[in-house]
This record gives C-alpha cells, structure tokens and sequence, in this order.
C-alpha cells in the first residue's frame, strides 16, 4: 500500500488565506450561535456558550494548525480542483443543512419546548467527543497530502492510496469527525426530532462514503480493494 509523504510547497501561508480561515470559522461561530440562541429564544443558556467557545478554540486551533504545518494542503482545501463531482456538492450542501437543522431542533429543546432533563455526565461527555471531532482532521492532515474539501482524484498532485495514521484503521476520518460533531451536539440537548436529523445525517455520511469509495477503486482498482479489506468506514473494528 503506498504512502505518499506530505506536500508541502515550502510557501507560507498568505495573508488572504489565513484571513479565509478565520473569516469560515467566525461565520461558523455567527451560525451556529444564531440558530441556537433564536431557536431557543433566549441568550442566558450557558451550555450553548461553552458549546460555543469550545467549537471556536478547537475550530480555530485546527485551521491555524493546518495553515502553519502544510500550508499546500490549505489551499486545496480552499480552492479544490476543477474535477469536483457534482453529487459531492449536492450531499455537502445537504449535510450542512441537516447539520443546521439538528442545532435548531437542539435550542427549541432548550428553550421554547419542554427541556430534556440531561444528566451533567452525558453533556460532559458529548463536549469531551470534540476532542476526537477535531483530533482526527488534524491527524489526518498531518499524513494525508491529498485532503481535499472535495471529493475528486487528484492527479495534478500525484493522488495515491494513503494507509497511515488514521486511515490505517478507518477510511473516512473525516466523515467520522463530522458524525462525532453531530452526536457531541445532540448529547447537550437529546429529543426523538434530534435523533431522527442524525440518523439521517449519518445515513447521508454514509452514502458520501460509499460514493467516494466507488469513486477510488474505479481510480486505483485492487490497490483500494485490497485496502477496504483491512480496513473500516467509520469506526475502527466495527463499522
């Protein structure tokens, strides 16, 4: 299984593209925080804004670190290459949606609906899955040269096979990452609306991946094949 090194232009990082990143994860922060807050209907909810400043330092931190240790790979992350699919679009923008609509259903729980009575355990312990939510991106980042924000082969940049770090044990860390995101959120506040929004959404994540998956063994054949045996989607030696 080959395992390509890291990219790197041996280019810093410019201005506008650090500028980009911290602009995406304000904006995040704006989102979320607005649909929480006016879902809810009010502002004195404390475990929004340690949700909240939570997502903001780990967010934050991941992007300045990605920018600062493989700032090619940041770039291709914010200008993909022209061979994007077109479902890939349609599936992030329904992701995103989905992921918009669970934070919406989690405030009305919180606020205008009657509360989930949630023990303090279980809210600590959806804060404590960001850790991996943002951990696995990073490390990922740091073996993967070809984690584009899209899916799509890059052969621009010599797109090989990558079995390291995480992929050694799963095929999609970030898909996993963003799954831990969704049920991190939906521990703070659980309802049967929010946990029909993640199944979905985890079903949406799941075809992302089998579409992906189809896309690189039409592109690297046995090698992938080989690779998909040895290894799991979502969860290591489970899923």
């Amino acid at each position: 299984m080959s395992t390509p090194p890291i990219a790197s232009s041996g280019r810093g990082p410019s201005w506008r593209l650090v500028a980009v990143h911290v602009g995406q994860t304000l904006a995040m922060f704006a989102v979320f925080g607005g649909i929480l807050f006016f879902s809810a209907g009010r502002l004195d909810w404390w475990e929004a804004w340690a949700f909240l400043i939570v997502y903001f330092l780990m967010a934050l931190g991941a992007a300045l670190w990605m920018l600062r240790t493989n700032p090619e790979l940041a770039r291709e992350r914010d200008r993909p290459g022209r061979n994007v699919k077109s479902w890939d679009n349609l599936l992030v923008g329904l992701n995103l949606l989905l992921t918009l609509a669970l934070f919406a259903v989690i405030g009305l729980d919180a606020g205008r609906q009657v509360r989930s009575e949630v023990p303090l355990g279980v809210r600590a312990l959806g804060l404590l899955g960001f850790i991996p939510a943002f951990g696995l991106p990073l490390w990922a980042s740091k073996v993967n040269a070809f984690l584009s924000s899209r899916v799509r082969i890059q052969a621009d940049r010599g797109h090989a096979v990558v079995a390291v770090g995480p992929y050694r044990y799963i095929r999609h860390p970030m898909y996993c990452s963003l799954l831990l995101l969704g049920v991190g959120a939906f521990l703070k506040n659980p309802s049967f609306p929010g946990l029909l929004i993640l199944l979905v959404l985890g079903g949406f994540v799941y075809v992302t991946g089998r579409i992906e998956e189809a896309e690189n063994v039409a592109k690297f054949g046995e090698e992938y094949l080989a690779y998909m045996d040895k290894t799991k989607m979502f969860i290591p030696f489970l899923v």
